[in-house]
């Protein structure tokens, strides 16, 4: 990884001396496209005078350093990541001014030229440790200061920051000042500039607060001029203007960041970042092309994730990075909760389980799976954190921990630790004392089961009945793998679901709530009734666990069981479970697909149904053995066609469904529909083949070989000369099953430095291709050999997108298994953080091989 590491120990150790009071910051944006002026005054006090400490920077030049008025110098004090001081004062002012560099990879300040119009636009990302790389500070979370931004750029162009704008000052050289007020106190990392001829939208809320006065709180949306047209600021606003009204309800403690402006940046590595009062967004949620309710269920929840932190990780942070969960896992419940409760997405819990959940229950398998609390030695373990425990088991977790203490003790729990530690520092501790308070319960016991242990439980309804169908006993029995064994406190519904006789529908006939701990536990309430038709563990999904089903429950989801289930998170939960058993080599591939393609025409929630097809796609290229893809690929191909021609014209499942043949499309006669699609002489009433359509449709043709050598890419390219077109031209190429092809996409990838993340990202995904095993296999000892150089000459996304991308999957085989641990014993691997991403991949390429397996002797 490029730029200097920090270690906890050397943060604990300054944060021990020093406390950081106040920085101002001095940029100037107008010295050309490489660099930039970044001069930062920094006050802060030292514990021990007399004593060394550093300041943090990354840029490619310091030209001076003046320490409390004594010039020092540069050459002999800044080592390329760090600027040394020794001799402290009990007071001190430091005064480094430095060329910082444009970043073109998302850390730092971005820089990206808008290929529609030529308009260059800027933004800052810094989470975990980058704000070093726009100006020299105290790069730890828990040296918290007042930030007072002060930025000369051109006099076209907007400027935003944290807070609101303390002074204008017209330039004479074609150059304005914008200096901006003082921040309360917040951590480095969430600082933020954004700066560009940025089309705005603006208006402003008011929140009646609970003493009857009122905050009147400035809102903005702002994105490129190119994208202004396909821009819906109201929407957006609208959910901004909910979450402000929601969580001054439920947290009780006034928005404390003054502004709220929302930026929605090109080439962004992130879903969005909570800097507070300009919170940034990736700009792929203004949609150019039609899209269902589900993107934009998607996006309000980013929304109101990023607002949650505002209280959770901005009002109070972290102490060091070990407790990132106590900002990540708390946004993301709160993204779900809030949109249940204050928007029209009623149902986002569904979503939540079926996608979030499957994040972190499958990241909680691989072998570098983590305690929800975890060990943080460095910026490098903080950065790979970022992850489906932090995020998706935590919140999972959270909405485990409301229902064991209750709702109300939980909220009343966050408003305590509000109150208490506003603007300050916390760890686990402080948050389990409040809510032991609210919930007079043990919270340690709790917090040692379920935060600082890893893996996941198995839960398991064994029912026994006599010879009539009739219970005569029942139990969950609850397992652990043998790595994490440990067997957790679960409260739990369990949803009893049989068919009418009267009617035939199939309906709920008994819900039971119950804890349930140790490996057994009883289910009497099901003794001396006729057995239910499916026994449906942590209905509701009260809990953090997989569940397995009998093989009658299994025949009856091949018969179309799953549609049948009356009740949306009842089916989200069996489509959870049988996807866990198809993972887990317990349930053969090819019967999942014939699970899905029976259900899915009948499933209403669009999240889910996208889902679907996502995960059909994987089971396609990776859990089916290769002697069984041409059958699978043909029912695909067949029913996906099935179900388009019947989905209701301009319909959301219309929309899913086409964008689902595309990707599923096999044969000759599948092919030809798609050429037939992109030309308009196949149509569907209320389908547009609108240009992200297209270009699916393109870069499938592309990775079959039927893309008019090339031909059909540059064309469309030509006609969308923009960001996006150029990232699917790319992507278009890197498709081609043909040798030159992958070269020339290898180069682009691994030779070539400074490539953005989100073009890395479109080329690997497309590098690969199922059934391109011959042309994957020149880039096997290449990748290994890469390895070292990209984790020490790339930045951390960088190389995470081409360590992780770039791994030859399709290869899945002893062999590669064999190649990958042979790298993993050398020197090579010596770096954890990369260590940990080869790890994963190698994961993924033996489950691979385990399902198949399966699949095979199915």
């Amino acid at each position: 990884m490029t730029g200097g590491n920090l270690t906890r120990d050397e943060a604990a150790e300054r944060a021990r001396l020093l406390t950081a009071e106040h920085y101002a910051v001095e940029l100037d944006l107008t010295r050309g496209d490489t660099t930039f002026g970044s001069k930062s005054t920094i006050a802060f006090a030292c514990s021990e005078p007399g004593a060394s400490s550093f300041v943090d920077l990354l840029a490619p030049s310091v030209r001076s350093v003046t320490l409390n008025g004594e010039a020092l110098d540069p050459a002999e004090v800044f080592d390329g990541a760090r600027v040394h001081l020794s001799g402290l004062r009990a007071e001190n002012v430091v005064v480094i001014d430095a060329a910082a560099a444009y970043s073109r990879t998302g850390e730092g300040l971005h820089r990206f030229v808008d290929p529609v119009d030529g308009e260059v636009y800027l933004y800052t990302q810094f989470e975990p440790a980058d704000s070093r790389r726009l100006f020299a500070n105290f790069e730890q979370p828990d040296l918290k200061a007042r930030f007072q931004f002060t930025v000369t750029a051109p006099a076209r162009w907007r400027v935003w920051s944290n807070e609101t704008l303390e002074e204008l000052t017209q330039g004479t050289d074609d150059a304005n000042t914008w200096r901006f007020n003082p921040t309360e106190p917040i951590s480095t990392y969430i600082t933020a500039i954004v700066a560009g001829d940025y089309h705005v939208v603006e208006d402003q809320h008011t929140v009646r607060l609970k003493d009857g006065s009122d905050l009147l709180i400035p809102v903005s949306a702002m994105v490129r001029k190119s994208l202004a047209p396909y821009f819906d600021a109201a929407a957006i606003l609208d959910v901004t203007k909910a979450g402000l009204d929601f969580y001054h309800e439920i947290f009780d403690y006034p928005y404390p960041f003054g502004k709220y402006d929302s930026a929605f940046v090109p080439e962004y590595n992130l879903g969005a970042m909570e800097n507070p009062g300009l919170v940034t967004f990736n700009e792929r949620m203004v949609y150019r092309s039609k899209t269902t309710d589900a993107s934009y269920q998607g996006r309000a929840n980013t929304i109101m994730h990023e607002m949650a932190h505002m209280w959770f990780g901005d009002l109070v942070t972290m102490k060091w990075w070990d407790d990132l969960w106590l900002k990540e896992s708390f946004a993301d419940f709160m993204g779900a909760f809030a949109l249940t409760r204050a928007t029209r997405w009623q149902h986002a819990w569904v979503s939540f389980a079926n996608g979030r959940k499957a994040w972190a229950y499958r990241q909680d398998q691989l072998p570098t799976t983590h305690p929800i609390v975890a060990d943080i030695r460095d910026l490098e373990d903080a950065r790979l954190n970022f992850d489906g425990i932090t995020y998706a088991k935590g919140a999972s977790v959270l909405k485990q921990l409301a229902a064991y203490v209750g709702e109300d003790a939980f909220l009343e729990g966050a408003r305590r630790y509000f109150k208490a530690h506003a603007f300050g520092n916390t760890t686990l501790g402080d948050l389990l004392a409040v809510l032991e308070e609210t919930s007079g319960r043990d919270m340690k016991a709790w917090s040692k089961a379920w935060l600082q242990t890893a893996g996941v439980n198995t839960l398991t309804a064994e029912v026994d009945t006599d010879a009539n169908g009739v219970v005569t006993g029942a139990r969950i029995r609850q397992s652990a793998v043998p790595e994490f064994p440990t067997l957790r406190p679960h409260r739990i519904a369990v949803g009893c679901y049989s068919s009418n006789p009267a009617t035939g529908a199939v309906e709920l006939t008994e819900r039971i709530e119950l804890d349930v701990d140790g490996e057994l536990t009883d289910l009497p309430q099901l003794a001396g009734k006729s057995r239910p038709g499916l026994v449906l563990l942590n209905d509701q999904d009260l809990t953090y666990a997989k569940i397995r089903f009998t093989a009658a429950e299994l025949d009856a989801f091949e018969r179309g069981g799953i549609a049948a289930l009356p009740d949306s998170m009842a089916r989200a939960l069996a489509w959870s479970g049988i996807w866990h058993m198809t993972r887990d080599a317990v349930m053969s591939g090819r019967r999942f697909i014939a699970i899905v393609l029976r259900n899915i025409e009948a499933e209403t929630d669009i999240s889910v149904v996208q889902n679907l097809l996502r995960q059909v796609h994987q089971v396609r290229g990776e859990y089916l053995d290769p002697a069984n893809r041409p059958a699978a690929d043909l029912a695909i191909s067949t029913r996906l066609w099935e179900v388009l021609s019947a989905a209701p014209a301009g319909s959301d499942h219309q929309v899913a469904f086409g964008y689902g043949v595309v990707r599923g499309a096999s044969q000759d006669s599948g092919f030809a529909k798609l050429r037939a699609l992109l030309s308009g002489e196949l149509t569907f009433p209320g389908l547009t083949v609108d240009q992200d359509l297209r270009w699916a449709i393109i870069e499938t043709l592309a990775a079959a070989g039927r893309d008019d050598d090339g031909v059909l890419a540059e064309r469309e390219a030509a006609t969308d000369d923009t960001a996006d077109g150029r990232r699917h031209l790319v992507a278009a190429r890197a498709a081609r099953p043909l040798a030159q092809a992958k070269a020339e996409a290898w180069r682009l990838v691994v030779a070539t430095p400074d490539q953005p993340n989100d073009l890395i990202g479109a080329v690997l995904s497309e590098f690969y291709q199922v059934g391109g095993e011959k042309l994957a296999e020149p880039y096997v000892e290449p990748y290994f050999e890469a390895l070292a150089a990209v984790w020490a000459e790339r930045s951390i996304q960088n190389a995470e997108r081409i360590v992780s991308g770039g791994y030859p999957w399709p290869l899945t085989s002893p062999d590669l298994l064999a190649r990958t641990d042979a790298w993993l014993a050398s020197d090579a691997a010596k770096a954890p953080a990369l260590r940990r991403l080869v790890l994963e991949a190698r994961d993924g390429a033996a489950r691979a091989l385990r399902a198949q397996e399966c699949d095979r002797n199915a």
